[in-house]
């Protein structure tokens, strides 16, 4: 017994009778274009139009599962001879497919980029403005103002919230295991610097090198245990007895 068809448009017709009973034929011209290796079941017949159609058989070959070999066959109509128009070999709804392409520009992460290694932004990237621009970040403005000169391009609004974002989501940020468990935040901390711009209100640079985050951004509200003002209490934890006994020197009574 043969599956149903693949195809998903209710609305197709069926398959020439005469062509869907030929499923020798087109067995055989698939063991043909697979080299004499074994052709699976039969896994149904699907119409192309009025004169042809496409039978499906599972593949045996090794490292295809679920892919099917696709026969399509057809006749001119009347007594005319039946034909073998192609034989491809097709993935299945279950094969194992290679996953879509993706550009090599999209598909560079964060830590891949190495030394020499060049990755140009494009020409509309959304986390950059031109920078003959007015911005809306006050701290940019008086320094371009103040020596003449500006950048190129500088970050927009939309760059700032998404560097914003992932920096509060990563391991410096307010969520993070060791800021949960810190004694208190950076914000309050001696080797905090302060980033300037707009995002200095949540962000800075930690500069103690003690600190697992130093060199790093922190959100203001991470916290780590070498904070500034830790203070370890050295205080002896167990109660020291006033009457001491020395055991260096005997009493002896006659």
């Amino acid at each position: 017994m043969t599956a149903p068809p693949t195809r998903d448009n209710a609305d197709e017709q069926s398959p020439h009778p005469d062509l869907a009973a030929l499923v020798e034929l087109a067995r055989a011209a698939a063991r043909e274009e697979a080299g004499g290796e074994p052709i699976g079941a039969h896994a149904g017949v699907l119409a192309e139009d009025e004169t042809s159609v496409t039978h499906l058989f599972e593949a045996e070959r090794p490292g295809y599962d679920g892919w099917r070999w696709a026969v399509t066959i057809a006749t001119a109509g009347g007594d005319e001879p039946v034909t073998v128009s192609e034989v491809v070999l097709l993935p299945g709804p279950d094969a194992l497919i290679a996953p879509q392409w993706v550009p090599w520009d999209k598909r560079v992460r964060a830590g891949d980029l190495g030394v020499g290694d060049l990755m140009p932004t494009e020409a509309g990237d959304p986390r950059l403005a031109p920078g003959y621009l007015a911005c809306d970040d006050l701290a940019v403005e008086e320094v371009a103002t103040e020596i003449g000169l500006g950048r190129v391009r500088v970050l927009s609004r939309f760059g700032r919230l998404e560097s914003a974002r992932r920096w509060d989501a990563g391991d410096f940020g307010p969520r993070s295991d060791m800021a949960r468990s810190a004694p208190a935040r950076c914000g309050t901390c001696g080797f905090y610097q302060r980033i300037a711009g707009s995002l200095g209100a949540a962000f800075g640079v930690c500069a103690n090198e003690i600190a697992p985050a130093d060199g790093h951004v922190v959100h203001v509200e991470y916290g780590c245990g070498a904070h500034s003002e830790v203070h370890v209490d050295t205080s002896a934890q167990v109660a020291v007895a006033e009457l001491i006994y020395d055991d260096a020197e005997l009493d002896v009574q006659p």
